[in-house]
């Protein structure tokens, strides 16, 4: 019997063309060339005797069902996602693709892009439109303020900038 887990929040379906081939990318990688070397890593192993003991034959198994679970789940996201590759029609709002300046209540600038949960990048501030800043910021417009909750708190911001970029 297998321990209860609640249903994970739905997702996003939207990703950017630069998402798409990075994940495309992943895959391949992943099913041309990591897994043959791992597969033959493994037969090498298994050649040498006995596989209860086997470090490297355990490790290998290991390694091998991680890259085939997460082909499997590439393959699956993949087929589900929507690209996003038009500016939309108004770009004086907020909508997916946008990259925006927050100015905070002491002044500090924070710039982001609403990107699809698969593309999340804090060094490249890239966050989740499903975030809460995302939903927060989404469809408002230059000048408008907003608050929403953090982990750390309740945060206010103004918006200050909105451009887009052609993919």
């Amino acid at each position: 019997m297998s321990r209860y887990r609640p249903p994970s929040a739905p997702v996003s379906n939207y990703i950017t063309p630069e998402g798409e081939r990075a994940l495309s990318e992943e895959l391949e990688y992943l099913w041309r060339k990591e897994r043959p070397i791992v597969t033959q890593q493994v037969s090498d192993a298994a050649a040498l005797g006995d596989r209860s003991e086997n470090a490297e034959y355990i490790y290998g198994k290991k390694r091998l069902r991680e890259i085939d679970r997460r082909v499997r789940f590439l393959r699956k996201r993949l087929e589900h996602l929507i690209i996003v590759d038009q500016l939309p029609s108004n770009q004086a709002k907020i909508y997916f693709g946008a990259w925006v300046e927050l100015f905070d209540e002491q002044g500090q600038v924070l710039k982001v892009r609403l990107v699809g949960p698969d593309e999340i990048d804090p060094k490249r501030n890239y966050i989740s439109i499903d975030s809460p800043l995302g939903k927060a910021i989404m469809g408002k417009q230059l000048d408008d303020e907003i608050n929403f909750k953090s982990p750390s708190g309740i945060k206010h911001y103004c918006i200050e900038h909105i451009e887009y970029h052609k993919s």
